[in-house]
């Protein structure tokens, strides 16, 4: 199947149900940023560390990867950077695009894939902000070498990501039941992995595909794609039960480094 296509749909529904990473900010949050008071997040709860950030944004070219509708973009925009926002989903964009019209903000707006970044000439970025979603991706590599591509020497990409132990356990049982039941191995895929009745129902219920990457493909993908890792931490979503037990986000800073004259 065209998992893009399809997973393009589903997350224009997700925009109709107002799925809390489809809800753009306030005009309050683009005035706090606009007085140097902003915070935006990689994971569910922790706010990306200041220090992952150059020491001032303005002028920065940033590309918002993948990113939340109307969130993470506008704040950017907002204390100075000069923001693209590349998005799957149609309808994720025109959240970007109305926090825009309605702060005054000057975002470019790039329906695309992002393991396929080929409109970009490389390198076009200082900086790619890219929160949890490449579970929505099958192949997570290419994600890494095409952000190492646009991203110019000396940048960085902040990345979001799933701890891949939350897809050994049966979701539903979890949410239904309280209760942990291992199930799947890892990489998991909901094509692959879940039972034909399961996945019929996610498909007619029209939830979005998710995987579940390996850690070596999440991390030592981009040291591959010739990332250098200088920054790591973790956190947790109360609304799953997993994570009273470990971590279930990771989120990494990754430095594309300066070329070296020979």
């Amino acid at each position: 199947m065209d998992i893009r296509a399809y997973n393009r749909q589903a997350w224009n529904r997700q925009v109709e149900q107002g799925n809390p990473w489809t809800v753009p900010v306030s005009p309050e949050v683009i005035a706090a940023a606009r007085r140097g008071e902003w915070s935006i997040l990689l994971t569910p709860t922790k706010a990306t560390p200041r220090a992952w950030f150059p020491a001032s944004l303005h002028g920065q070219r940033v590309l918002c990867l993948a990113s939340a509708g109307g969130q993470q973009g506008p704040v950017l925009a907002a204390v100075g950077a000069e923001v693209t926002v590349l998005d799957n989903s149609p309808a994720q964009l025109e959240r970007d695009r109305m926090v825009a019209e309605r702060e005054s903000l000057s975002i470019q707006l790039v329906e695309g894939d992002m393991a396929d970044l080929s409109m970009f000439p490389g390198p076009s970025f200082d900086l790619i902000f890219h929160p949890v979603s490449n579970l929505f991706v099958s192949a997570v590599r290419q994600v890494w070498r095409e952000a190492y591509r646009v991203l110019r020497p000396g940048g960085a990409l902040l990345a979001g990501f799933v701890n891949p132990v939350h897809y050994l356990f049966d979701y539903d049982v979890m949410e239904q039941h309280s209760r942990l039941e291992v199930r799947y191995t890892i990489p998991y895929s909901d094509i692959t992995s879940l039972e034909e009745d399961r996945r019929k129902k996610y498909l007619d219920e029209g939830w979005p595909l998710e995987f579940g990457h390996s850690l070596e493909d999440q991390i030592a993908g981009q040291i591959e794609a010739g990332f250098l890792l200088a920054g790591f931490y973790e956190d947790y979503d109360p609304d799953i039960l997993l994570s009273k037990f470990i971590p279930t986000f990771i989120a990494t800073r990754a430095i594309k480094l300066l070329a070296i004259k020979g």
